[in-house]
Order: structure tokens, then C-alpha cells, then sequence
């Protein structure tokens, strides 16, 4: 028995050790073909009071005089998937990876839970929005919401289109009620078909109709990475698609990388979730002064690919298109980021549509 737990202690300890070395915690420069940091690039983690809570953000560019992009994330901060799956966004953006209030980074037991609001979240957003114009000398910047971070930048847009050139939603929430009853039809008729019958014994124990029961919502991520449509069409496990990843995220300190999984265990889906799944955005923000460019996978069940595009069509702005990334599933700037650098650089950075579904 003695021996066991020697062996169990020493197995901790090394495990502890090895997460220590892989996180120091200090952001890696931009180098050149010889290893020396590229002039004028940026490559930095920061701290700043927002909304009087003291919140972090990443910031990357390889030119700091690129055009400021502010990205919100969905629910848990996901900078770290951009080690594994990277978005090249830093080539012409000065890119700001925000951990909002509550959430990695930006993590603090002592938050009140009340202040976590979508007029606080939108607050947070203005002020840091004035920050950035301020630091980088911009008079605009551009605002990228994903997933829950769609809920929050939808709004920000079209409360203060002043401070934005352009709003652009990766994975666009609308009526997401409606989308989960989408999704929870999908998914069970998805495992009926593969004979799964445990997982249909589960899902019919917890069906989504005027609510969305916790249980379902404990089975939601695993049932549907299994099927390809969670966070990357080919991500089949949130462990070894997200946790593991999140680990071995070199810029995260241990104690901020379990302050990650800590928030997302008190948050749930999203801080906002409540907010989120009683509004129609269709009804709520039908009209965006700036232009407006949605993404979205085909595979994407996490929020509806069939409710964003309609939701586009009844929005009213200056410029709007909506493109389709037949290979992903949640994340199209992860999956393929190619086709974002070209819609960015000759669409967006043009208040154009030339790329957008017909």
C-alpha cells in the first residue's frame, strides 16, 4: 500500500512539474528569419482596470500599425486553440484577444456575479474599445464576436458604431431558443440513425423544447463534438480538442490556466446564457449603422447556420454578406483560415461583398 501511494505521489509530482515548465507564462515575440524579434511587432499579455475590475488581454501583431481588431470570445477565452490552429489574423490586424469579465485572465473570485450583465459586458466592451483607439492612435477599430461573444458584439456595433469600421460574427447567435431545438432535433436523430442507444435514452430523457433542461446541457459539448459539430467540424472530444490544449498553452501561467477552467465552471455555457436563450437578436438589433459580415460553418450546430442567415437577410446596415465555410463546423477563423484572410483583406477591409454568398 506504502509503495502505491509513493508511486501516485511521485506520478503527481511529476505531472505537477512538467505543467510548471510548460507554463511560464510569458507571451513569445514575433522573430525573424534569423531569430530576432521583428521590428515594430507587438506580442504582449497585459493587465487593466475595466469597469473597475482589473482584466487581462493578449495582444499580437507583427506590424502595431495594423488596423485594431477587438475579438470576444464565446464563453471561455479560446486564444489558446490559435497555438494549435493558427488564424494568421496578426499578419494585418493589431489583434486583441480579450479574456472578459470573470473569465481567464480575467478571473477573480471576488466578482460579483451580479455585475456580470450584458450592459456591464457592454460597458467593459465600450471602454476598452476607447482604450485601444487611444493606445494605438486609431480613430476606429474593427470588432470580431464569436459564438457568445456574437451576443455582445452585436450589440456593442449597434450601440456605438462610431468607434467600429465593421462588425464581423463567427458562429452569429440570432434566436438561440430556437437553435437549440434545431440542434437537439439534429442530434437525436443523428444518434437514432447510428443506433447509439444510450445517447438516444439520454437525449430523450432531457428534451429541449420551451426550455433547455441542465441535464441536457451537462451532454450537449460531448454529444456534439461526437458528430463533428461543436467547436471544429473534425474536434471530437472538448478534452482533447480544448482542456489538453489549453494545458500546453505556453503563455497561460498554471494558476491562469486553471483560473480558465475555473470561470468556465462558474459561468456554464456563457455568464449571459439566461439573456441568451430569451431573445430573438432578429427583434432585439434589427439595424447595425456599420457594415456587417457574418461566418459561419456548414456543420455548425452550436448556433444555427440556417437562423444566422436569416437573421442577416432582415438586418438592416450599409454593407452585409454572409459567407459560408463548407468545412467547419463552429470556429470557421480556426478551420480555415485562409479563406478569412482573403474575405478580411478584399471584402472587409473594403466595405465590400465581393466574396459573399450569392
Amino acid at each position: 500500500m506504502l509503495s502505491i501511494v509513493v508511486l501516485i505521489v511521485t506520478v503527481l509530482l511529476i505531472a505537477l512539474g512538467v505543467l510548471l515548465f510548460l507554463s511560464p507564462g510569458v507571451p513569445k515575440p514575433f522573430l525573424d528569419n534569423h531569430g530576432r524579434a521583428i521590428s515594430g511587432s507587438i506580442s504582449e499579455k497585459i493587465f487593466i482596470t475595466i469597469g473597475g475590475i482589473r482584466q487581462g488581454m493578449f495582444i499580437k501583431s507583427k506590424n502595431v500599425k495594423n488596423p485594431v481588431l477587438l475579438y470576444l470570445h464565446g464563453g471561455i477565452p479560446d486564444y489558446f486553440l490559435s497555438r494549435t490552429h493558427p488564424t494568421g489574423l496578426d499578419e494585418y490586424f493589431t489583434v486583441v484577444w480579450w479574456d472578459q469579465r470573470g473569465s481567464g485572465l480575467s478571473y477573480n473570485s471576488g466578482i460579483p456575479i451580479e455585475s456580470k450583465t450584458l450592459d456591464q459586458l457592454l460597458s467593459d466592451t465600450k471602454e476598452l474599445s476607447n482604450y485601444l483607439r487611444t493606445r494605438f492612435a486609431q480613430d476606429k477599430i474593427y470588432i470580431m464576436g464569436r459564438s457568445g461573444g456574437t451576443f455582445i458584439g452585436i450589440y456593442a456595433a449597434a450601440k456605438s458604431p462610431e468607434l467600429y469600421h465593421a462588425y464581423i460574427g463567427i458562429g452569429q447567435m440570432s434566436d438561440q431558443l430556437k437553435s437549440e431545438r434545431i440542434a437537439y432535433e439534429y442530434i437525436l436523430k443523428e444518434y437514432q440513425d447510428r443506433n447509439d442507444r444510450k445517447m438516444v435514452e439520454k437525449l430523450m430523457a432531457s428534451p429541449v423544447k420551451d426550455s433547455i433542461p441542465y441535464e441536457y446541457l451537462k451532454l450537449r459539448d460531448q454529444a456534439m463534438h461526437r458528430l463533428g459539430i461543436g467547436t471544429t467540424h473534425d474536434m471530437k472530444s472538448v478534452v482533447t480538442g480544448l482542456f489538453i490544449p489549453s494545458l500546453l498553452c505556453s503563455e497561460y501561467t498554471l494558476q491562469e490556466k486553471i483560473n480558465l477552467w475555473r470561470g468556465k465552471s462558474q459561468s456554464g455555457v456563457h455568464p449571459l446564457w439566461n439573456n441568451m436563450i430569451s431573445t430573438d437578436l432578429a427583434q432585439e438589433v434589427n439595424e447595425v449603422n456599420i457594415p456587417v459580415y457574418f461566418f459561419h460553418g456548414k456543420y455548425d450546430y452550436t448556433v444555427s447556420y440556417s437562423l444566422a442567415k436569416q437573421y442577416l437577410e432582415t438586418l438592416h446596415a450599409p454593407v452585409k454578406g454572409f459567407y459560408t465555410f463548407e468545412n467547419a463546423a463552429h470556429s470557421p477563423h480556426f478551420e480555415d483560415p485562409e479563406r478569412v484572410k482573403d474575405i478580411l483583406i478584399n471584402d472587409v477591409f473594403g466595405g465590400k461583398v465581393t466574396l459573399a454568398d450569392k
